[in-house]
């Protein structure tokens, strides 16, 4: 399969939307609210450079899979952290390198940035298949655990 890799447009919302409410439908049993959801691809997508880009795996006109990259200075090592997020392969497509092809896509993206200085992501506690995977691609499990307050 000819993977090739692209920044997600305008044009993509439709498929990102929809990837990331499978997403969340699977990874979490959540179902989320479309409009808001919408709306939030819409505004990154509109602003990359502050609310972080899309980078879509298509084969030909498919769009197989795709990722986020949020950014997260860090005063301690003085650098950026890009955060991957919103990672979503089609079910058909999976075990086929999509994901591969974007992970390795996004890190020569941020070794060639001076500023960057990690690349992070956050996972399921349960989703152990996908925890193998970033293990597989050299990822290593970090000392913290998430806390929020939601909604504020």
């Amino acid at each position: 399969m000819p993977v090739t890799i692209r920044a997600g447009t305008l044009a993509d919302i439709p498929t990102i939307v929809e990837f990331n409410r499978l997403l969340a439908e699977e990874s979490e049993g959540k179902t989320l609210d479309l409009a808001v959801l919408t709306a939030g691809v819409t505004a990154a997508l509109a602003d990359p450079q502050r609310k972080g880009p899309y980078y879509l795996a298509v084969d030909g006109t498919t769009i197989l899979g795709q990722l986020q990259i949020t950014f997260e200075w860090s005063d301690w090592r003085n650098g950026f952290a890009w955060w991957i997020q919103g990672v979503y392969v089609r079910a058909e497509a999976r075990r086929r390198g999509v994901f591969r092809a974007l992970y390795e896509h996004v890190y020569e993206l941020a070794k060639r940035d001076p500023e960057v200085i990690a690349l992070r992501l956050y996972v399921e506690r349960n989703n152990h298949g996908a925890q193998q995977t970033y293990l597989g691609m050299g990822m290593e499990w970090l000392d913290y655990l998430m806390l929020q307050k939601y909604p504020l």
